[in-house]
């Protein structure tokens, strides 16, 4: 029995560090091929002290990925995992790059405090790792005659894919890009960067064209909803047209 309480009392300390200290948002969703950056905020008395990115559900079992002591995690353009530190605004910054489903899991923003009796300072943050289609904004508007462009996301699966923009409803309206990943009419122009993203810009617009339409990449859609607003109106002298009433 002392034994097992010496266990038990030793283990205390590290309850109140692991629920304070570090914070960061709870779960993330990525899109396959793409990159994430992940904000670890912690308290000013944390500034000194190494900070970590590791992958794991537990802190006895994380693999460390980056660390703030390691000149090689600072290199965001090359490396797969990066790790920044900013004292004054006290967050710690972690970039992951191109992302794959594999990389899905738990992942723990840490401070290194270090000692027998003090456990590092840490949180939990789950990343899901998709693939499909997002999009930026799912909702433009324009004015008539004006242009719109929406940008339009895929995973790295789909690089390869033709890309569409179609009016939802009706698959006949589907316009698909090219070999070299381009479409253009008078009316429409999409461009495919081949990195994960393309856009797909609605020319002159009028006021037929609102309603909803898809993104398209291989097998996977998402929609995106166009509003047309109408061309302000104004009288002979090219002033604009008041709709108050006078009394």
């Amino acid at each position: 029995m002392p034994q097992l309480l010496i266990v038990t009392l030793s283990l205390l300390p590290w309850i109140p560090a692991i629920l304070c200290g570090v914070t960061t948002v709870e779960e993330f969703a990525v899109l396959e091929g793409r990159s994430l950056t992940v904000p670890c905020h912690y308290e000013p008395q944390y500034a000194g002290y190494v900070k970590y990115w590791c992958q794991g559900s537990t802190r006895e079992f994380c693999t460390s990925l980056a660390r703030t002591d390691d000149t090689r995690s600072a290199n965001i353009a090359e490396d797969k995992v990066s790790i920044l530190d900013d004292k004054v605004q006290l967050v710690f910054t972690v970039i992951m790059n191109g992302l794959k489903e594999e990389d899905s899991g738990w992942y723990m923003c840490g401070v290194e405090i270090g000692g027998v009796w003090t456990a590092d300072a840490v949180a939990f943050t789950n990343i899901k790792v998709i693939h499909g289609m997002s999009v930026v904004n799912s909702r433009l508007s324009g004015e008539e005659g004006s242009s719109i462009t929406a940008e339009c996301l895929y995973s790295e699966r789909y690089r390869e894919s033709g890309k569409k923009w179609c009016r939802s409803g009706d698959w006949s309206s589907c316009l698909l890009t090219d070999s070299e990943g381009s479409y253009e009419d008078t009316s429409v122009a999409i461009s495919d960067d081949r990195t994960g993203a393309f856009t797909v810009t609605l020319k002159k617009l009028q006021m037929r064209d609102t309603g909803w339409y898809w993104c398209s990449a291989g097998q996977q859609q998402i929609a995106v909803h166009v509003l047309v607003t109408p061309r302000p109106t104004t009288n002979g002298r090219g002033s604009q047209v008041s709709s108050c009433t006078r009394y």
